[in-house]
């Protein structure tokens, strides 16, 4: 009996997986922050560009880097080394901002992301992708994962960028752009 419930448990998570990787397959732009790679849906990504001068925003978190003026528009930029608890990296000749835009909340949230380099956009197939590793009731706050995919000896986490501030952060975010 409880082999037969292992067998049904183990089919049932196959079945999650299964149905996880098939909703999150499609393209992706990956990049790195330290020696870990990340992938960002690629109709979230609106464009890439090198490193401008980044205007610091007062009384701000520290991921918040600050706001960039691009053609125009103020645009609040987050490091990511920072919001993910990474040491601050000084920029290299790789370190860009990549513009992501977002509903939240029935509005476009348009913001900057500095990364360290960004690595490629690859498709992700259904059976290259699985769910977020569990590490335990509350070990890790990381609602924004939505899946890990495997290419070659690389693992990448799949971001869902809406979920990466919380709504407390996105609004002080859209304060530091007006």
């Amino acid at each position: 009996m409880a082999s037969e419930n292992a067998a049904s448990d183990e089919a049932k998570a196959e079945a999650r997986t299964a149905e996880l990787g098939a909703g999150l397959a499609g393209k992706y732009m990956t990049f790195k922050l330290a020696r870990e790679e990340y992938g960002l849906g690629i109709l979230k990504v609106r464009e890439i560009i090198g490193l401008p001068e980044i205007t610091r925003a007062p009384r701000t978190p520290d991921f918040l880097r600050g706001v960039i003026n691009l053609r125009g528009k103020v645009i609040a930029v987050i490091d990511l080394r920072l919001k993910f608890g990474m040491s601050k990296l000084d920029p290299t000749d790789q370190t860009v901002i990549i513009l992501v835009q977002y509903a939240l909340a029935g509005q476009d949230v348009t913001m900057g992301i500095l990364v360290d380099e960004v690595v490629e956009v690859m498709d992700l197939q259904a059976s290259q992708i699985e769910p977020p590793p569990a590490f335990g009731a509350g070990a890790i706050d990381a609602d924004f994962v939505l899946g890990v995919g495997k290419v070659d000896k690389r693992v990448i986490f799949l971001l869902d960028i809406g979920k990466v501030l919380t709504t407390d952060e996105v609004k002080k975010l859209a304060g530091a752009s007006a």
